[in-house]
């Protein structure tokens, strides 16, 4: 006999499906499809956002390196800004695209429907991740690409497994991120896109997006410990150039990747209870939002 279990646990008997565990599998499956759907398909369907989105992280980059050009600083820092404007478009990604996206479907009327429909919250969230994982990715690499070839970088790799691992482990920690952001930005409402725009340049900063974060000292160092796009960027920045003089003062790579491992597990395991906490708001309070006093 098949094991069968109610899905929803807070259904009430009268609503709960008796699934097995692999219909369940298999609706998850297709609703992590349909929501990845959208962003990869969207790629094609409006060229000129390709065009933008490509052109003015480039832009950024380009200023940064014409500032160490005239600061005669070493060949490597230029490369340290490339590598940062093409993660950018993760961040920005995780900040536009994953952590408003479930407000956005409330000002639509949507969201009610994700909390109806017969699959786990988490998988609409798992394929946003994966959506805009892939539809960053193809900005990512245009941005490197280009300015890897105008501006002559070149790269010092040593260990390509991990640096790999790493750069995958930064993604999940800064999706894991974004699904957390997503139930607070729901919550707090219109003040989502206040926190949206306040969040960008400062994460740009304390992230070292433009230079190696050990420059900021203690500051860096929080940084590490609560950022993971601060902790993967200087990983990569310390792979990628291997032979070159990387500032000291922040931990080696190694241990910046279980860094990173255990900021993916918090993440997901706090937006599971964020989100947890939201459908119970919803069922018993009849509201998502915070009731400000």
């Amino acid at each position: 006999m098949s094991t069968a279990f109610a899905y929803r646990e807070t259904a009430s008997p009268q609503e709960a499906a008796v699934w097995t565990p692999r219909q369940v599998l298999m609706t998850d499956l297709r609703s992590i499809a349909g929501r990845a759907y959208p962003r990869v398909r969207g790629m094609a369907r409006e060229r000129s956002w390709v065009f933008f989105e490509i052109l003015l992280p480039f832009l950024a980059t380009s200023a940064f390196v014409f500032v160490y050009r005239a600061l005669e600083a070493p060949p490597e820092y230029i490369g340290f800004v490339v590598l940062g404007g093409a993660m950018t478009a993760f961040w920005l990604n995780v900040i536009w695209m994953m952590a408003q996206q479930l407000w956005w479907e409330k000002s639509q009327g949507n969201l009610e429907l994700y909390f109806a429909a017969p699959m786990n919250i988490m998988s609409v969230l798992f394929g946003m991740a994966f959506g805009g994982f892939i539809m960053a990715s193809t900005r990512a690499a245009a941005v490197l690409v280009v300015a890897t070839v105008v501006y002559g970088v070149s790269f010092e790799v040593n260990q390509w497994f991990l640096l790999l691992a790493v750069f995958f482990l930064t993604l999940a920690a800064l999706y894991g991120l974004g699904m957390v952001l997503a139930s607070l930005f729901l919550m707090w409402g219109r003040e989502a896109w206040h926190l949206t725009q306040l969040l960008v340049e400062p994460v740009y900063f304390v992230s070292g997006l433009n230079f190696p974060i050990a420059s900021l000292g203690l500051l860096g160092s929080v940084a590490i410990s609560i950022l993971p796009l601060a902790v993967g960027l200087d990983a990569m920045r310390q792979l990628a150039f291997a032979d070159s003089a990387y500032p000291a003062g922040t931990p080696p790579p190694g241990v910046e990747a279980l860094i990173l491992v255990a900021m993916t597990v918090v993440f997901t395991l706090l937006a599971r209870w964020t989100l947890k906490t939201l459908e119970r708001r919803a069922r018993q309070e009849g509201r998502l939002s915070v009731r400000w006093q």
